[in-house]
């Protein structure tokens, strides 16, 4: 089994996800490989909450331009998690 670390990249947090935490549903970058059980285990495993929903979408490549030089984004995985009822909400910001 992958370790749930590997598998869960970070927390994507901007205004629009901000106002998704007021009802327990968070956003992940993912592993592109990984699938929905995966991730909902991962969860589960690392922050000791009971997960009912997720929801995941790629993000594709993009691309950029630095002054004559072109390229592309990477492509990521986004998961949209949503939390039980009765589970407790996740601190990002805990020292802050």
């Amino acid at each position: 089994m992958k370790d749930p670390r590997d598998i869960i990249k970070r927390p994507v947090i901007t205004e629009e996800t901000s106002e998704l935490m007021a009802n327990k549903r968070y956003v992940f970058e993912v592993d592109l490989r990984a699938n929905k059980t995966e991730i909902k285990s991962a969860i589960e495993q690392i922050f000791k909450v009971k997960v009912t929903n997720v929801n995941t979408s790629r993000m594709p490549a993009k691309p950029k331009r630095y002054g004559r030089h072109s390229g592309y984004t990477s492509e990521w995985k986004k998961a949209f998690v949503t939390l039980s009822a009765d589970s407790k909400e996740l601190e990002f910001f805990e020292s802050v």
